[in-house]
């Protein structure tokens, strides 16, 4: 750096990546600027120039490059700034250190950690310190690359699930098929098990027995449907679940089949084009991202689904890491999953593809569709995905009505609550089975007139049949 290089450096101000330091008297202020850049994206510390931006130097001796180099081997782990003297008028100087950001914090200047904050050199909170710390951390020592507790192994996985996921990975070319094919190699081939111990990722994406949920009651999954636009308001829906990564997918995908509105209309030739408010492959996409990059460590943390009247929001435990922001989000961006093990997994069984492609992919969806597009929330209880609701359902064109059969709509009037196929039966004073079900009850069904309350079991016993938001104008229209 010669001196016109120093003007240039100067005129941009005092920043996150710079500060400003009038002699090597502020040498313990300097040193901690220094350590905070550390903990950042790097930067200089020039002694020798005032706040104002004004290059003044100093007289730089053989001792004050010793006493600025004492100051610096304060900061732990050991870190090695380049010092440079520029001569700047006459006989006096400015000692510029260039710090380069690590990844080998959090780094501490007296045994405390600075962080920067625009201009500011300031102490970092706690809990910034210890989420540093964990992503040092991370490339070894992880809560999915841990040994399960004694009393686990291999029989509290679900066998089913770990072939099915082998054979999805060997279709799609994710996976060589295995020359032995017992759970324990399969296992070995997806780096779920080490020199014979069984990994706490494993019991994330197969866990199955009972027991299990003493010992990892993180595995959980709340989901609610709220009547409002706050978690103040009365629930429609309430429900919680244990079980591992796929299961709860599976759950999570359940309960937006029961409540995610479905507006139609109808196109040529009579067909009926069914438009989801929230798109499957949005919200299938975000739970998948949600299930890999959420923090597992945490015992009492759980991922939320939670739909309003106007919006759906997904907020899994941790949040972000490794500088990754909400808006970095927005654009192709480097993956660095907090769980990779859990998240190769799901890439080899197809259920999310490249890494750090997801949230691109979401917006691209979103924007062919016309639909609002997603934001991400770097909240304190995690990372929040918020979908905005897109499509009201539509009025019932007349279109639509001439198609209802006498039979249809005198089954649609006792449906504007749920009731089972016995109630219906009764109430219209039918007493063949298969004759309700031909004319009355799957016309009604085919038409989105009506609609199941348990949709992922059909011969449930408690099943119960209700109008839909299509169905009930149908019944207020032919009433009236």
């Amino acid at each position: 750096m010669n001196f016109d290089d120093l003007r240039v450096l100067v005129a941009q101000g005092e920043s996150e990546c710079l500060e400003f330091k009038e002699t090597t008297g502020q040498r313990g202020d300097g040193a901690k600027a220094a350590c905070a850049m550390l903990n950042g994206q790097g930067g200089y510390v020039l002694f020798g120039v005032t706040d104002k931006g004004e290059i003044r130097g100093q007289q730089v001796t053989a001792r004050s490059q010793e006493d600025v180099d004492r100051e610096l081997r304060r900061i732990e782990p050991p870190a090695f700034p380049a010092i440079e003297v520029i001569p700047v008028q006459g006989d006096r100087s400015v000692i510029v250190l260039r710090v380069t950001g690590s990844n080998q914090g959090p780094y501490t200047y007296d045994g405390r950690p600075y962080l920067r904050q625009g201009p500011q050199t300031l102490p970092m909170p706690r809990g910034r310190y210890e989420q540093v710390l964990l992503e040092r951390l991370h490339g070894t020592q992880r809560w999915e690359n841990e040994a399960v507790p004694t009393g686990v192994d291999v029989q509290d996985l679900d066998h089913e699930e770990i072939r099915r996921v082998l054979n999805a990975a060997v279709q799609r070319g994710r996976m060589e098929q295995p020359l032995e094919q017992n759970i324990p190699s399969i296992l070995r081939g997806l780096g779920l098990m080490r020199d014979g111990v069984l990994l706490q990722a494993a019991i994330a994406l197969f866990g199955k027995s009972e027991h299990l949920q003493g010992l990892f009651p993180q595995l959980s999954l709340r989901l609610g449907r709220f009547r409002g636009l706050s978690r103040l308001a009365s629930f429609e829906d309430n429900r919680r679940y244990w079980g591992n990564a796929f299961q709860l997918l599976q759950r999570a995908e359940n309960f937006l089949l029961d409540h995610n509105p479905i507006a139609s209309r109808v196109l040529p030739k009579r067909e009926r084009e069914d438009l989801p408010t929230y798109l499957p492959a949005v919200t299938r996409e975000a739970l998948a991202n949600a299930l890999c990059h959420r923090d597992y460590a945490q015992a009492s943390g759980s991922l939320a689904l939670a739909m309003y009247d106007n919006r759906l929001e997904i907020t899994n435990p941790g949040g972000l890491h490794f500088g990754l922001t909400p808006q970095a989000l927005t654009t192709p961006h480097e993956s660095r999953p907090w769980n990779p093990l859990i998240a190769g997994v799901f890439y080899r069984a197809g259920i999310i593809e490249s890494w750090g492609s997801g949230t691109v992919r979401m917006l691209e969806s979103c924007r062919a569709a016309g639909r609002p597009l997603p934001t991400w929330e770097n909240e304190p209880e995690g990372l929040r995905l918020v979908l905005p609701c897109s499509v009201a359902t539509p009025e019932v064109t007349p279109e639509v009505t001439p198609e209802v059969t006498p039979e249809v709509l005198a089954l649609l009037v006792h449906c504007r609550e749920p009731r089972s196929r016995k109630e219906l039966q009764a109430l219209l004073g039918l007493k063949d089975p298969d004759h309700f079900r031909v004319a009355y009850l799957q016309p009604a069904l085919e038409a989105g007139l009506i609609e199941m309350t348990i949709p992922d079991k059909p011969r449930s016993s408690s099943q119960k049949y209700r109008a839909t938001k299509i169905g009930k104008p149908v019944v207020n229209q032919k009433s009236s």
